[in-house]
């Protein structure tokens, strides 16, 4: 079967066999090809006087031109995407840093001596005759009280960008230089 003028296929090859183009961004001369070019024009490169570029299909892949639905809209020659992305703080998901913390320490009181002329002797639940004094009533329990924390976490991580390719097999695309003319309707 013969194929049309500026039809692109994939091909197993590691070559473009006769008749046919690696499509790899080469600079064409309008003169050498001028049924190609009036398919193709210079929607891929060049200057559109003397030369132009076939489409460069290396490490990319073809998505149809227009809007699909909720997709983003596509001009044919355009080129988009990237390999990889850096991901920074707006990418990730809203979250918290704030940290509560509940300290509960229960104080007892109790019958002791108390030296109000060294009162630096007397520590909190000191198993010796010195203690704080109290005003309390002896033999009470008193809970302790919830404190909030804040502070900020530190930043870990490389910055490495993310690999986002699909997996994927590497072939060549060809267009065919020569074949039937694709008339328009």
């Amino acid at each position: 079967m013969e194929p049309f003028i500026g039809q692109v296929m994939m091909f197993a090859g590691n070559y473009a066999p006769k008749g046919w183009a690696l499509c790899d961004g080469e600079l064409l001369s309008i003169s050498d090809y001028p049924a190609l070019f009036s398919v193709i024009g210079d929607i891929y490169g060049g200057d559109g006087v003397k030369n132009f570029a076939l489409p460069d299909l290396q490490g990319r892949a073809p998505v149809g031109q227009g809007k699909g639905h909720e997709l983003s809209h596509r001009v044919i020659g355009q080129s988009l995407g990237q390999e990889e992305v850096s991901l920074h703080v707006g990418n990730l998901p809203s979250h918290s840093t704030q940290v509560s913390v509940s300290i509960d320490i229960p104080v007892n009181t109790g019958a002791g001596n108390e030296d109000e002329t060294n009162p630096s002797a007397g520590v909190l639940a000191n198993n010796g005759v010195d203690r704080f004094a109290s005003d309390e009533t002896i033999g009470e329990k008193y809970a302790g009280k919830s404190i909030i924390a804040k502070g900020k976490t530190l930043p870990i991580g490389n910055n490495l960008p993310v690999d986002i390719i699909q997996p994927s097999l590497v072939m060549n695309y060809i267009i065919a230089l020569d074949g039937i003319y694709p008339a328009r309707e």
